[in-house]
């Protein structure tokens, strides 16, 4: 009782910090007592993976609201227009307060200082548990990196902080680049030569994410950052490792989706959603009943008995729509369902039409119907292995090597029996030519899952501006975001983002 007592005086005294300074935090795991012993350290762990599942949409709407995959047709009033159209400034600056990324961070610092501490029955579990830690502390910082470039850089746990000198300047790109890079390293060595699933679940970080953020990182920082061929070449070798954890490509595109088949084994680290836990935040992109059910899909059925009570906040672009234009591709049913006026006399629609379009339904994380319910309970992939394959396709061409293995590998999997070397195989060209084929291949297989826009900022500036309609020569300040007017009264280190002004 004690502890419970000491732990809520914590929370309640750490709240009221977080509303006065921008850089603090409320933080669970401070509370003198609670880093006894090995059983509190694995309920703060539960904590971690439940701080990010409340950070998911914002994680999913900064990697992808920005590209050019929404958009377009809704039958209720759009969300979210001003990231789509890239209408952007001070006054105007989404996620205030850094997306309350530094919130999960101050947990995770936190607990990578307690838990080294703390005496575990089985060590090899305390390593397991700072691996974890390690990553997901990375994969926060480079998704900060990613979106406003230089942020500051706060590894110290909030009770050693000092009130009065909390305000930090952002660090330079590259500094926080090399805080990722050593909380990688720290990761894998935590890790070791233990490459299991925590509770043998894709819910919990593994070496295998750790190893697929790597990866990506390394990309990033080769590409965005001039590293070059060194940490392209770090990037593959990290990527190759996955397979041999037991990773691999589902055969079916279509077996990756559905409550039911989510312990594939492509998911490398997913955000779990249960029923009465939390549900995904999927229902946005769907619809009601009373809008959809006078519908038909594109093979002329009715929708009379589909059961829904979401909304209809984003839509497929038209330039979505026409890439998966395409009936032997997994991928297009798989993504959306079409949604038409009439059924076409019986016969549907198999390739777009205009007029009679009403709008699509997101399809891949549609949850299931329970009695007369829908439960929106699809966990969401962070990390799966076609990713991993993509990836593997941008190092490779990146080092002057063919990507062609890879991008096929994705090919054949999505044609499936239909899949016809003459007419889909693709062929190693000039750089320029494989990045182009690479992105396309990622637009297709990850619409919806967040990547989008990272996707188009790893390869170049020059592939964003002519990817996406809203942006122009020019306009390249604006793939990193501002600081909000709050933020900057908050703390008054920080300087405004280059390119912004009022």
């Amino acid at each position: 009782m004690r502890k419970f007592v000491i732990y809520m005086i914590a929370v309640l005294v750490l709240s009221a910090c977080e509303n006065e300074l921008e850089l603090s935090s409320r933080s669970e795991l401070t509370s003198s007592g609670f880093w006894d012993n090995e059983e509190g350290a694995k309920t703060a762990l539960t904590g971690l993976y439940a701080n990010l599942r409340s950070s998911a949409q914002n994680l999913w709407l900064l990697g992808e609201m920005r590209s050019d995959i929404w958009g377009g047709r809704t039958y209720e009033s759009a969300s979210n227009l001003n990231l789509i159209e890239s209408n952007i400034t001070i006054s105007t600056a989404p996620f205030n307060g850094w997306a309350d990324l530094y919130s999960r961070i101050h947990r995770l610092n936190d607990f990578l200082e307690n838990v080294p501490n703390i005496d575990f029955v089985n060590p090899e579990e305390k390593d397991h548990l700072l691996g974890q830690a390690y990553g997901l502390r990375a994969f926060y910082y480079y998704t900060l990196l990613k979106t406003w470039g230089e942020v500051p850089i706060i590894l110290e746990p909030l009770g050693t902080i000092d009130p009065l000198n909390i305000s930090k300047p952002r660090s330079s790109e590259e500094e926080v680049m090399g805080v990722i890079k050593a909380d990688i390293s720290q990761s894998l060595t935590a890790f070791g030569g233990d490459d299991s699933f925590w509770q043998d679940s894709k819910v919990y970080w593994s070496k295998a994410a750790t190893l697929a953020l790597k990866g990506d990182v390394f990309i990033w920082s080769g590409k965005v950052l001039n590293g070059g061929p060194n940490d392209f070449l770090e990037a593959k070798t990290a990527l190759q490792k996955i397979a041999s954890y037991g990773i691999s490509l589902e055969q079916n595109f279509d077996d990756l989706w559905g409550v039911d088949n989510e312990n594939n084994s492509e998911f490398i680290f997913v955000i779990q959603y249960n029923q009465d836990e939390a549900e995904n935040f999927f229902n946005s992109l769907t619809g009601r009943s009373t809008e959809i059910n006078p519908q038909f899909n594109d093979d002329g059925e009715s929708m009379i008995d589909f059961v829904i009570a979401g909304a209809n906040r984003y839509g497929q672009s038209e330039k979505t729509i026409l890439l998966l234009d395409d009936e032997n591709d997994a991928r297009k049913d798989a993504s959306f369902i079409r949604l038409y006026t009439d059924d076409n006399n019986g016969n549907g629609y198999l390739t777009y039409t205009d007029d009679k379009y009403f709008g699509s339904i997101f399809n891949k994380f549609l949850g299931v119907v329970k009695g007369t319910e829908r439960i929106f309970e699809n966990d969401y992939p962070v990390y799966r292995y076609a990713d991993v394959i993509l990836l593997m396709a941008e190092a490779k061409n990146l080092l002057g090597e063919d990507p062609s293995t890879e991008v096929n590998q994705i090919r054949a999997r999505a044609y499936g029996a239909n899949y016809d070397s003459n007419l889909h195989a693709y062929s190693n060209n000039s750089m320029m030519e494989n990045t182009r084929a690479i992105l396309n291949e990622r637009y297709k297989e990850f619409i919806g899952e967040g990547k989008r826009w990272w996707d188009l900022r790893r390869a170049g500036d020059n592939y964003v501006i002519e990817s996406i309609e809203f942006l122009n020569t020019g306009d390249e300040y604006k793939l990193l975001l501002p600081i909000s007017e709050d933020m900057m009264g908050r703390n008054v280190m920080l300087e405004q983002t280059p390119g912004y002004t009022n």
